[in-house]
């Protein structure tokens, strides 16, 4: 019975909200404060149970990896699709998906979770696997040092029961994986990696503060990644799995999704070798076949904004999120600046992070040649400030984003285009975007 009030109680408060235009966690902030067991009770009748993917970078279109996969494979996925990865967006979205008794008609769930409020989730809901991406430095104001960021992440891989894969590259990252190793039998440990060849092409945060990128220490884990990243292409990757590489096209753009694609691949193969819970019964995944898992990865589209490439006026317009110096240099080196118009739109806000420092700690100089058309957001003229050190010219600076896109679109007609943007930044355009062209509502 408390299933179904707090259920009906959520749908309603989700049908009002939607009437006023907005609120998409409400329902789940206020089936919270209602009955603060409802997500427990719900997602503990999971038969493969919850995956939570946290870390600083690539959290939501790692998990739309996942969850893809995972579909590809025969199961039903549960996930937060529209990123929202505080637990009331969580709830939020097993109110939506839910029957009118509480009940998800899901095998697994998939969840993006936020580092910090990783802890009221998994006080409530043990994940069964878990995933941790990177720790760099993002949003200090919210977390202080990356320290911080590494214990919370730690308290996660703590409450997880079976399944934990870390990325190898990331030294605070791989360190969790062995101590979680040490500390228990019963959990499965595993990594994703890199190739010595591409080491220089992903830095990690001791890597950007060291000067230079750092050769693999003799504690880099067990020493034989899961999943290894060995080759990049154009639009396409080789990982090595089992000892043995496996090409495949990509339809995913910027480098950094190409080594969280590797990622994925080591989540979705341990979910399948583990199977469902033997106590709840369920419909049962074929076995974990790495060919038909890859070529499900070669089907997986951009989240929004991470690479997204919508069409305006005829020509493409890609929008890029930038929130950290990894995640923006990778992004710039992901993309050439040649023969594109290009954007900066730089927030402040919380979701974006009110310490814009770290853009002193990012090589613009790529951009030199071809300038940026236009800087815009809330810490537009602290953009322009930053591009002039590295002698990149801008054209125009306007702080408000309705009437940069505005000007952007006119001066750049009849050649691509190419937004960085921090999240709120991107939210905002997207929707501006969305009263003139095709833009996808969720992920």
């Amino acid at each position: 019975m408390r299933d179904v009030i707090s259920a009906l109680v959520g749908k309603s408060v989700r049908q009002a909200a939607r009437l006023r235009g907005g609120g998409s966690a409400l329902p789940g902030l206020v089936v919270e404060k209602l009955d603060p067991g409802f997500l427990g009770r719900v997602l503990g009748r999971l038969p493969y149970g919850v995956v939570a993917v946290s870390g600083t970078n690539g959290k939501t279109t790692t998990t739309k990896m996942i969850v893809e996969m995972l579909e590809a494979q025969g199961l039903r996925v549960f996930t937060n699709r529209t990123g929202s990865n505080f637990s009331r967006g969580v709830v939020a979205a097993a109110v939506a998906e839910g029957s009118l008794a509480g009940r998800l008609d899901a095998d697994i769930a998939v969840l993006e979770l936020d580092e910090a409020h990783a802890m009221y989730f998994i006080d409530r809901v043990p994940p069964r696997f878990t995933l941790l991406l990177n720790v760099l430095r993002d949003q200090l104001d919210r977390f202080g040092e990356i320290d911080t960021t590494a214990r919370l992440l730690q308290r996660i891989a703590d409450a997880t029961t079976e399944g934990l894969v870390v990325n190898r590259e990331d030294r605070l990252i791989r360190e969790i994986g062995v101590r979680t190793r040490a500390r228990s039998s019963a959990v499965d440990v595993r990594e994703f990696g890199l190739s010595d060849d591409l080491l220089a092409t992903f830095p990690s945060d001791d890597d950007f503060h060291a000067g230079a990128p750092a050769a693999r220490s003799e504690d880099a884990g067990s020493g034989s990644a899961d999943v290894t990243l060995i080759e990049l292409g154009d639009h396409e990757a080789v990982f090595q799995i089992d000892g043995a590489p496996h090409r495949t096209a990509l339809k995913l753009e910027g480098l950094y999704n190409t080594f969280n694609a590797a990622a994925a691949l080591a989540v979705v193969r341990q979910v399948l070798e583990a199977g469902p819970l033997p106590e709840r019964a369920a419909r049962i995944a074929p076995p974990a076949d790495t060919d038909r898992i890859v070529t499900a990865l070669a089907e997986v589209r951009p989240a929004f904004g991470r690479g997204e490439q919508l069409e305006l006026d005829g020509q493409p317009l890609e929008l890029v999120l930038v929130k950290n110096p990894a995640g923006f240099r990778l992004g710039l080196a992901s993309f050439a600046a040649e023969g594109v118009g290009a954007m900066i739109a730089i927030n402040d806000q919380y979701a974006d992070g009110r310490d814009m420092s770290w853009l002193w700690d990012v090589d613009f100089s790529s951009l030199a040649a071809r300038g940026v058309d236009t800087v815009s957001g809330a810490r537009a003229w602290d953009m322009a400030l930053r591009l002039e050190h590295d002698d990149v010219p801008v054209g125009h600076v306007e702080e408000d984003l309705g009437a940069a896109l505005t000007a952007f679109r006119e001066r750049t007609m009849g050649q691509p285009r190419r937004i960085y943007c921090t999240y709120t930044a991107m939210l905002e355009l997207r929707r501006t975007l969305a009263e003139l062209t095709d833009v996808e509502d969720i992920w």
